[in-house]
């Protein structure tokens, strides 16, 4: 360490704890953006993060107004030349399934260990007790089923998103059979924004704040104009991850409701990411210029970054330890996490697979991935081998 680096250091300690968080995430976003090179990816990503990261819209209280840029995509020769599109509408249509049948009749106790959103040993106690963590049994199974809501309400906001991006993506995309199945994913997704937000409403009574880079990565999207970013936002990205993360929820819970009505997500989600790769495998790799893929391949990765740091439950710590603990400290506890671990490795297990699918990662971006430990899923099943009962068996 530097003098410099320790005389500022030093520095921070001194200030007051809202100020050091505040330093602390400024940070974050910087370093985020700080290693984006290619500067088409930033005129993407900046101005969403500078709105999600640094002026925290989707905090403020009020409806955030994200304007849309697009092209709606008219064929006036209805061409049925997708088949494996086509055979996606099909088995959306016979897989629909009404939220209302949910068995919304149980009582949901969440101090009931045995049914808990997360298990007392998904976390380090001892850990968190070396950094200041003074938490009686009591103030755990508190912290468990608050952790537990922050993620649901995660699950929330990016339904939403998904929501409006799916329809952006049934107007925008150029295949026929992909309209016909982005509508089947409109009203999935709209299904989903229902079950989750009567879940939190009616059981758990509380709803958490969307987190910052998720916030960025659904403004990047829904503003960005090109239909195939959208597509790789939303259907890659975003939803590949989310299908990870319900997994890995649906692993670790035990509350019955909370178990029913994920593996009927689970269902709709596995079509959503197999539809992602089907329609952009061909576009990627023969489509797009080699400048073109190659803006998309960093665009990917940079989004993974950001989704890598969604999972932080920042805004649980402002809640309980904000005035106690450094970030750093509680970053600490949640990344060394058993359950954290787990769900990293469902999640980019998910996602890396289908960017090499779909020809987005190249030779040239590997060693980044590697640099950050995602190197290992590089040999993973795409989405486009994996039926949802592969992804409900591998979580149970």
């Amino acid at each position: 360490m530097t003098m410099s680096t320790s005389l500022l250091e030093s520095m921070r300690k001194l200030m007051p704890r809202r100020v050091q968080s505040a330093l602390d995430a400024l940070g974050e976003a910087v370093a985020v953006f700080r290693e984006i090179d290619d500067p088409r990816v930033m005129r993407s990503l900046g101005p969403s993060g500078v709105r999600g990261l640094l002026l925290k819209r989707g905090k403020q209280g009020v409806p955030s107004v994200m304007p849309a840029s697009h092209g709606a995509f008219f064929d006036w020769g209805y061409p049925h030349d997708q088949p494996e599109m086509a055979d996606l509408y099909t088995r959306a249509k016979r897989g629909q399934w009404d939220g209302d049948s949910l068995p919304w009749e149980l009582d949901v106790d969440f101090d009931n260990p045995d049914i808990a959103m997360f298990p007392e040993g998904a976390f380090d106690w001892e850990f968190g007790r070396s950094v200041g963590m003074r938490l009686d049994a009591r103030e755990r199974m508190r912290l468990l089923i608050d952790l537990g809501t922050w993620a649901i309400s995660q699950f929330l906001h990016g339904e939403q998103g998904a929501l409006l991006a799916s329809a952006q993506v049934t107007e925008a995309v150029q295949f026929m059979d992909g309209k016909f199945y982005g509508a089947t994913q409109v009203v999935d997704e709209a299904r989903h924004v229902e079950v989750f937000s009567r879940y939190l409403l009616e059981k758990a009574g509380k709803v958490y704040q969307i987190n910052d880079n998720l916030f960025t990565i659904i403004d990047a999207l829904m503003t960005d104009g090109r239909w195939d970013l959208k597509f790789l936002g939303m259907q890659i990205m975003v939803e590949g991850l989310a299908l990870g993360a319900f997994g890995t929820m649906y692993h670790q819970t035990r509350e019955p409701l909370l178990r029913e009505l994920l593996r009927n997500v689970i269902q709709d989600e596995a079509r959503h990411v197999h539809y992602g790769v089907v329609a952009l495998r061909e576009h990627i790799t023969k489509e797009l210029s080699e400048r073109e893929r190659r803006e998309r391949e960093d665009w990917a990765f940079e989004v993974a970054m950001l989704m890598r740091n969604r999972f932080l439950f920042y805004e649980v710590y402002d809640e309980w330890f904000g005035h106690k603990l450094s970030r750093a400290d509680w970053r600490a506890f949640i990344t060394r996490a058993p359950s954290m671990e787990q769900f990293r490795a469902t999640m980019f297990g998910r996602l890396v697979p289908n960017l090499r699918e779909i020809g987005l990662l190249s030779d040239r971006i590997r060693p980044h991935y590697e640099r950050v430990g995602l190197g290992k899923y590089f040999g993973g099943r795409a989405a486009d081998k994996l039926s949802a009962e592969d992804i409900i068996s591998q979580a149970a």
